[in-house]
């Protein structure tokens, strides 16, 4: 009885350390994770045609596919891509991560388009002329030049819908 009692102490201690180490890594694992499952998300509907004002499978406009995958994976975002673009954290082109929105001014006035950063430099979206699909941030024949900033959306927050 006595050996089970001095051995407590060690016990206790270590698993308490393990936790400690361990805790600050479940956070990064669960964003990792929805980032994956935003992903998996956004790949699927590859091919979707492109419909103006689109928010369903039959058809998506480019806000209409961001906000159709992350209310997939329980984050609620703004409808439009300028309102997207109001909300969330800024980010540096640098330091994009799997899931951030990226947007670009390809009407000459302002944010006129919006996509989801999927890695490697590329970003899933809804094209008018293709629907949806994968295309290089800095595709030197169009994206690049129209590349104006993107935004993180934090994991299970709400960001501001357009009223």
């Amino acid at each position: 009885m006595k050996f089970l009692i001095k051995m407590q102490k060690p016990v206790v201690i270590f698993a308490m350390s393990l936790l400690l180490f361990v805790a600050p890594f479940s956070g990064q694992a669960e964003a990792s994770s929805q980032a994956a499952n935003i992903t998996k998300t956004a790949t699927s509907l590859m091919g979707i045609k492109y419909s103006y004002g689109g928010t369903t499978k039959s058809g998506f406009d480019c806000s209409g596919f961001v906000s159709y995958v992350f209310k997939e994976n329980a984050i609620n975002v703004a409808r439009t891509a300028s309102s997207m673009y109001a909300s969330g954290q800024a980010v540096s082109k640098s330091n994009l991560e799997t899931g951030d929105l990226v947007f670009f001014n390809t009407t000459g006035k302002g944010v006129s388009h919006v996509g989801i950063y999927m890695g490697n430099g590329k970003f899933a979206h809804a094209s008018t002329s293709r629907g949806v699909r994968v295309d290089k941030l800095t595709d030197p024949y169009y994206w690049g030049d129209r590349y104006i900033g993107a935004k993180r959306i934090s994991n299970g927050t709400t960001v501001a819908s357009a009223s």
